[in-house]
Order: C-alpha cells, then sequence, then structure tokens
C-alpha cells in the first residue's frame, strides 16, 4: 500500500472515529449554534451520557445548562474570542457525581478561515486528586499554597461545596486568605468564568453601603448624578464574596436578608424591583454566633448565611506550610522586580517556624519581603528578619547547623512513634523542626501515608 493510500485510509470516517474512540480524552464538537456533531467513547465514559442521547441536540439542551459554565462563549451565540481555552472544570455527570477535568477548548474554522465551531478535549482527573489528598502529595490548590493535612480538607470542602448554590461562610483569623478561598469556591462552580465581586462591609461608609451594594437612580441623592449599579447587579451570574460581614449595619443586614430570601431589591430611590442572580459567600474574623449573643448581628440572617460554614486554620496550626509559603512568596516577590530568589537559611527558617505568626499568611508575606530588601541577595538569614520575629524565639532557633546527623531509619521510627507529628519527631531526635523539614523533603518517602 502507498503512503497516499495508508493517508486515504486513514483519513476515512469510520477509522478516524476509531481513533478518537481510543484516546484517553473526552472528545466533544459542536458548531456555532452549539448543536454537538461528534462524542467519543470516553465523554460518554466521564458524563455517562451516550451518543444518541447527545448528538445533533443543542449542548446546553443535554446538560441542563452551558457544559463549561458561566466560560461557555456560545451563550449569546458569538464564537469565543480566543482560539484556545484552558482551565480545569468540575462537572456533574448523568449520575449527579461531581467530576474534576482538565478542560481545553479549541476554535475550528473552515476553509476560508471563518470559526465553524469548537472542539473540546476533557480528562477527568477525579481520581488523580483524591489519589493526591490521601498520599499527601498536594501542597496548592486554586492559587492556594499548602500542604498540610487542614489545608487539604479545605481544597475538598471548596470542591463540594462548589457544585451547589448554597450560601457559604468563611470563618478564620486576619490573613489567611478568606478572599482567596472564596474565589477558589467561584472558579470551581459553574458560576467560573463569571464575575466575582468582592465587598469589604467594614470599609464601605454607612451612608453609602446600600447604594454601594444595590445602586442607586439619577437624583435619589445629593451627588447622584445618574443611574448606578449596586455591587449585587455587577455580579449578576457570578458570585458576591461579602468580607468582614460582621460590620454589616443593623438596617442593611435586613434589607440583605431580604435579598437571601426573595432574591429581589430595589435601587436606592427607584421603585421598580429588581432581580439577579447571584451567589452569595460571606466571611469574617469573627465569632457570628457571639455577634448574635450580643444582639450586633441578627440571627435569622447568621443562619442564611452559614448554611455551609468553611473554616480556615490559623498559620500556627498548619506550621509545615512555612517554608512553602515563604519559597513562594520570596520567588513571586524577586521575579517581579527581576531579581534571582536568594535561598533561605535553615536559621532563618527555624525563626519561622517558632514565631507565632497573629498575622498569618499576610504576615509571613510582609516579612519575607522585608527580608529580600535586607539580605545580601545570596541567602536570607535569620538577621535579615523582622525584629519582632527574631525576639519571640528561643535563643537557640537562631544557631545554623543540625545538632546531629540524621538517618532515614531513625528519622522514620520517630515519626511513626509520633504519628507523624514532625514537630514531636523533631524533639525525639533532638533536631530542629527546620532540620527535619529539609530532610523530609530530600527523602518525602520516610513520611507516614494517612489512611
Amino acid at each position: 500500500m502507498t503512503e497516499s493510500a495508508s493517508v486515504t485510509t486513514i483519513a476515512g470516517k469510520e477509522n478516524l472515529i476509531r481513533i478518537l474512540d481510543n484516546l484517553k480524552e473526552g472528545i466533544i464538537a459542536h458548531d456555532l449554534q452549539r448543536r454537538i456533531f461528534f462524542f467519543n467513547a470516553e465523554a460518554e465514559r466521564i458524563t455517562g451520557y451516550g451518543r444518541d442521547e447527545v448528538l445533533n441536540r443543542d449542548c446546553h439542551e443535554v446538560f441542563d445548562g452551558p457544559f463549561c459554565g458561566r466560560r461557555c462563549s456560545f451563550c449569546d451565540g458569538a464564537p469565543p474570542p480566543d482560539d484556545h481555552a484552558h482551565y480545569p472544570l468540575t462537572i456533574i455527570n448523568k449520575r449527579g457525581e461531581p467530576r474534576r477535568v482538565e478542560f481545553r477548548a479549541t476554535l475550528m474554522r473552515d476553509a476560508l478561515g471563518r470559526p465553524a465551531g469548537v472542539l473540546a478535549a476533557f480528562s477527568d482527573v477525579t481520581q488523580l486528586f483524591e489519589l493526591q489528598q490521601r498520599s499527601d502529595d498536594i501542597d496548592r490548590f486554586a492559587n492556594i499554597i499548602g500542604g498540610d493535612r487542614k489545608m487539604r480538607a479545605v481544597y475538598q470542602q471548596i470542591i463540594d461545596v462548589a457544585q451547589y448554590d448554597f450560601p457559604v461562610h468563611i470563618h478564620g483569623e486576619t490573613g489567611t486568605g478568606k478572599e482567596l478561598v472564596a474565589n477558589a469556591i467561584h472558579n470551581e462552580s459553574r458560576r467560573g468564568g463569571a464575575p466575582f465581586v468582592p465587598i469589604n462591609c467594614g470599609a464601605l461608609p454607612e451612608g453609602l453601603i446600600e447604594s454601594e451594594l444595590f445602586g442607586h437612580v439619577k437624583g435619589a441623592f445629593s451627588g447622584a448624578i445618574r443611574d448606578k449599579k449596586g455591587r449585587f447587579e455587577l455580579a449578576d451570574g457570578g458570585t458576591v464574596f461579602l468580607d468582614e460581614i460582621a460590620d454589616l449595619p443593623k438596617p442593611m443586614q435586613v434589607k440583605l436578608l431580604r435579598f437571601l430570601q426573595e432574591g429581589t431589591f430595589e435601587k436606592v430611590g427607584g421603585e421598580r424591583t429588581a432581580t439577579v442572580n447571584v451567589r452569595v459567600i460571606s466571611a469574617t474574623n469573627k465569632d457570628l454566633k457571639k455577634e448574635v449573643q450580643r444582639n450586633a448581628f441578627r440571627e435569622d440572617l447568621f443562619y442564611r448565611l452559614k448554611v455551609i460554614p468553611v473554616f480556615i486554620p490559623p498559620l500556627r496550626e498548619r506550621k509545615t506550610d512555612i517554608p512553602l509559603l515563604a519559597e513562594h512568596f520570596l520567588r513571586q516577590t524577586a521575579e517581579h522586580n527581576g531579581q534571582k530568589p536568594p535561598k533561605i537559611a535553615e536559621s532563618a527558617i527555624a525563626v519561622m517556624l517558632d514565631y507565632p505568626w497573629p498575622g498569618n499568611v499576610r504576615e509571613l508575606q510582609n516579612a519575607v519581603q522585608f527580608a529580600l530588601v535586607r539580605c545580601n541577595k545570596k541567602w536570607i538569614t535569620a538577621d535579615d528578619l523582622p525584629l519582632e520575629l527574631r525576639r519571640l524565639v528561643p535563643a537557640q532557633s537562631l544557631r545554623q547547623g543540625r545538632s546531629r546527623k540524621l538517618d532515614p531509619e531513625t528519622v522514620r521510627e520517630a515519626l511513626v512513634e509520633t504519628g507523624g507529628n514532625k514537630a514531636g519527631a523533631a524533639r525525639k531526635l533532638g533536631v530542629g523542626r527546620a532540620t527535619l523539614y529539609r530532610f523530609l523533603s530530600e527523602q518525602p518517602e520516610l513520611v507516614p501515608q494517612t489512611q
């Protein structure tokens, strides 16, 4: 058989289908009217839908909405603005199960170069992610840095709650990353791609907060020279993040409660009732239950907001993430300033591990930036760290070098005896936590696997 004959044979429709059916990626293709004309075997397996259920049908009708949620560029009939798009996506299959997929969409063109449709390829990475969770082999998720088991639990919560539109309330100390978690929930949901509108309730002047949230009409008050959309209207189709919700004035709590109950509001000075489709995520560093008990927060609003609670642990409760976060902030800051990031000395890591971090991750980022300015551009030592860190740690934490040589068998035994607690293992071994952390980073197989 000649080469041209071989190409002709392979390019035949049935053989092309056979080839695509043997791929380990789901393939779906539709035209500019969203009519699906190809759906391979792996797409059937991942989504749970058969070819006979999807071919020649509008993908929005097949999947009870856009397959790729608010990232869909075909909701208004217009082709996607880019030739290629790549992002993680969580879909709900026909059996109602969430599946995490890596999604790639490519704009197809006809012989004249005009847009003709979209070819999408997606891989099911649900089991891989779950395996990473169980094996401790995950140290970041959705722009959040952390591999501690408490943070891995937060990652799983993000995935779980993202699939539902119920209100989520995030509780955590100042600087723990509440907005990052809220943004991750938004991006992991089918609303990802739609607006994410953060609102700091404590930063808005009380006299303007209603206008900021719900908008106003021209002439509603002095200075209202035109109609203005509020944050809820700007977030239509997406998510509103109400940060520091405990600082919301009582009169606005009533209006927010009405919106949560009925999904409607009126602009300041307006008479028409408006409706928007938004998800509400709230957050605070205060104990909302105590705020209710002292009559500073409405109890009915409390129960409306806290349908799904998410707690972010403070940095002092996940200290194994400190070296990881410090390296990340160091690299990020150095690259932003066009510099090569210096290395962090063991003495500096030891100080960081012993400090209580009342300002949490935000304070750690500030400390790293401070040290980057002070250091010799090659190494960050304990002396380069802010004074408040150095004066609150034991003197022995400032010493460099290992107090004894570690070997794999001794370290493994210490970790088993302490149930995987690295701080306890370091005490048994007579070394600093930074020393043990560095040793384990070189030999991760020694860390006991959690069930």
